[in-house]
């Protein structure tokens, strides 16, 4: 089941999207649907790990000083050397 609704975009993201679509030789309602299922699939998976964050953070499960340490000392020392 589909559900069918109107987006509006400017010209130049009209025209763009048109440019892919015919190189991938899709209709630019194909493509624009992609686009908005790939972006709330993204936005769901993002907001799901904020979420399961905030539950951690509830439970106040937190990374301890030394862990803190351990990863930022990892990038400090990769910098440094490069």
């Amino acid at each position: 089941m589909t559900a069918a609704f109107t987006v509006r975009v400017s010209d130049e993201t009209a025209s763009k999207l048109s440019q892919i679509a015919e190189k991938l030789d899709r209709s630019r309602a194909y493509m624009a649907a992609e686009a908005i299922e790939a972006f709330v699939e993204q936005q769901e998976w993002q907001l799901a790990e904020i979420e399961a964050g905030l539950a951690e953070a509830d439970r106040g499960e937190f990374a301890s000083a030394d862990d803190v340490a351990k990863v930022v000392g990892k990038y400090v020392k990769s910098a440094r050397q490069s």
